[in-house]
């Protein structure tokens, strides 16, 4: 009830709701400065704690000189300059050492600490203050409400300093409003404890003019201006915190290279389209996208070249979109990337698809080349092809894969048959890198010989994969599968040095030809490989041939043609594999000298039903002829084959009319060749 009377009774309420309002908004702005430096570091602590200590200090200092100029006690008074001065540095200095040693995390009681010197600095300014007004009469104090008023500063300021440092959705709201009430309350309780005895004189002369309302009008102006700055540092803070949190945001859900959303950001919007399409009774699209050739590009022309190619179709593919409330795109892996599209007809996804198909296609420009990576889309449609999102994102990529095993199936919906033939794909894949653990792989070998005579020349080294269960399996069932996965690195070195260790023991000095894989040429070091195989196993690097594909090298003619300059140096021959089906280039031939050419198989294949054929066969041989370059046929499996390559004078050739692939123990036990005694 004192507090009451003193206020309601010894102050102008105008100017204690002005003191109780910079107090509040004071209070506010300290609060959340101080939670600005519970999160800093470093330098960045330094100045929130600078900024928290300014705006608590004003804020204490105001409210109560403010509250004091409202104060009348009948008798004339004013503030000693000193004092007021050193009132001011108490509230400053105290807050900044009470809320320095609050955001400490050194020992466990120093947030209580410090609010507890919060507390007493509050104390110590406002007695200060009172001791700095010069009254005209005599004073008394009430001791019991002056120490009330000191216990509840500092019990407030310790639970107010908790409540910033506990945190949570009201940390700065709740220290802000026990803040303003600890300042509050030593305040008017202590003008309560103080009591003035007038004499008659200083009554006749008392009057409170406009001075004070001027002086607390500008000192409440000056503290608000101060503490709008501390507000509006927060506030920048905050929004340079909220454009960080939404830059990361951005940057978790959106892929960096293209632009695109990413796998999470799809995933969020597939599920978002699924209960769209659950409530309107609608169907949703799910296109999986699969770059063809994105790996070979990468290969051969480096990541470089790679990424670039991925940034282009990024911005042909956002440039697609044309209503983003029903499509999307997004990239989801390396070379892959998934769309959504709501189907409201037929011709709706068709025109969609076509868009797609459109950019995809379309020839990229790197550098000084072109480059068309071209895509394998695959459709499944929900509810139609799926009862869930997995079974949907699953039936998408049986589609894809389908599309890109059968390149005329442009784009390719999803059929549930595909469900079995893809399962039985990847249980080979599986297969196969245990195979490899698992020593299932062998080598068989089969002769070539010199067309006129018969004579065998030398022998190609042939993996074959014995599968458990399945018996025999050609390298064109599982060599695709090992490029995919790499596992071509592993099984080509292992085939290579398996070979030249079988092939040291020859007591015949016959050469054995090994194919090297495009993905191998590129991704090992191979020139390295070959010489440390050679050095290990001791073949004549002379009796070691390695045949290569034009497509392995003409991506990237300089350094492919600067490796096989490396591996002829050491004297190992180099045969251009499978000419006439690829780019069949004589640039290729006239920069470099290979050691032999072999013409693909398919030839012969339809050599007796095609004249343009047997025309083409012809000029391969005049080609090598004119390069002086030794030509071998492959694929000669009848007389009238072989006739005609004697008769047009091929020199050698190899096939099943000449021998057919076999282990290396069955060629010994034919006596084709005689091994050496191991010592």
């Amino acid at each position: 009830m004192m507090v009451v009377r003193c206020i309601l009774g010894q102050h102008n309420l105008w100017l204690v709701c002005v003191a109780a309002l910079l107090c509040c908004c004071g209070s506010g702005v300290t609060a959340s400065l101080f939670r600005h430096a519970l999160r800093a570091k470093t330098n960045q602590w330094y100045a929130w704690l600078f900024l928290t200590a300014l705006s608590s200090g004003v804020a204490i200092w105001c409210t109560h000189f403010v509250a004091m100029l409202g104060y009348g006690t009948g008798a004339p008074a004013r503030f000693d300059p000193l004092l007021t001065s050193i009132s001011l540095l108490i509230a400053v200095f105290g807050s900044t050492i009470g809320f320095t040693l609050a955001t400490c995390r050194f020992a466990r009681f120093l947030p209580e600490i410090g609010g507890a010197i919060v507390g007493l600095a509050i104390v110590a300014m406002h007695y200060t203050g009172m001791l700095a007004y010069r009254v005209q009469g005599q004073t008394t104090w009430n001791m019991p409400c002056l120490v009330i008023s000191v216990l509840a500063a500092v019990v407030l300021c310790v639970l107010a300093v908790r409540m910033g440092v506990k945190g949570g959705r009201r940390a700065t709201a709740s220290m802000a409003a026990v803040l303003a009430l600890a300042v509050l309350s030593v305040h008017f309780i202590g003008m309560a404890a103080y009591h003035v005895q007038v004499t008659s004189h200083a009554a006749a002369i008392a009057g409170q003019g406009d001075d004070s309302i001027v002086l607390a009008a500008a000192i409440a102006i000056m503290s608000f201006l101060i503490v709008g700055g501390g507000l509006v540092s927060g506030m920048i803070d905050d929004s340079s915190r909220a454009d960080s949190v939404e830059k990361l945001r951005r940057m978790a859900l959106n892929d960096p290279l293209t632009g695109l959303p990413n796998r999470m950001n799809f995933h969020q919007r597939l599920d978002l389209e699924l209960d769209w399409a659950r409530e309107t009774n609608g169907k949703l699209a799910l296109v999986g996208i699969d770059l063809n050739r994105f790996k070979e590009i990468n290969d051969l022309r480096g990541h470089k070249a790679g990424d670039e190619v991925l940034r282009i179709l990024g911005r042909r593919l956002r440039a697609v979109l044309q209503d983003n409330s029903s499509e999307f795109i997004a990239r989801t892996g390396g070379d892959e990337f998934q769309a959504l599209c709501h189907m409201t007809s037929a011709e709706q996804i068709k025109v969609f698809l076509h868009r797609l198909e459109e950019v995809l296609f379309k020839p990229i420009r790197f550098e000084d080349s072109e480059v068309q990576s071209g895509a394998s889309l695959g459709v499944a449609i929900w509810p139609d092809h799926a009862s869930d999102k997995e079974a949907l994102i699953n039936n998408a990529d049986l589609a894809m894969y389908r599309a890109k095993a059968d390149p005329g199936r442009h784009p390719c919906f999803y059929e549930p048959s595909m469900d079995e033939k893809v399962r039985n794909r990847r249980k080979l894949a599986a297969d196969l890198r245990d195979a490899v653990k698992a020593g299932q792989l062998t080598v068989c070998y089969q002769v070539q010989r010199v067309v006129a005579t018969g004579e065998i020349r030398g022998f190609e080294a042939l993996v074959r994969w014995q599968h458990p269960t399945r018996g025999t399996i050609m390298p064109d069932d599982f060599i695709p599968l090992a490029e995919e996965s790499d596992l071509i690195l592993q099984i080509g070195e292992w085939v290579l040095r398996s070979v030249c260790a079988e092939a040291v023991l020859w007591q015949q000095p016959y050469k054995v030809a090994v194919n090297l894989s495009g993905i191998q040429f590129v991704h090992t070091d191979i020139a390295r490989v070959v010489a440390n195989v050679l050095e290990q196993t001791g073949l004549p690097p002379e009796r070691l041939e390695l045949e290569l594909t034009e497509s392995t090298i003409i991506a990237d003619q300089p350094r492919a043609l600067q490796v096989l300059r490396q591996i002829k140096s050491m004297g190992v021959s180099l045969a251009l594999d499978d000419f006439g089906t690829g780019y069949s280039s004589l640039d290729t031939l006239r920069r470099f000298s290979f050691d032999r050419i072999k013409i693909d198989r398919s030839f012969f294949g339809a050599v007796q039903a095609s004249d343009q054929t047997l025309a083409v066969v012809h000029a391969v041989l005049a080609l090598g002829k004119a390069f002086d370059i030794p030509v071998m046929a492959e694929g000669i499996e009848t007389a009238d084959q072989l006739n005609m390559l004697h008769e047009v004078g091929c020199e050698e050739a190899q096939g099943f009319l000449l021998g057919r692939p076999a282990c290396l123990d069955d060629i010994v036990k034919n006596g084709q060749i005689t091994m050496n005694r191991v010592a």
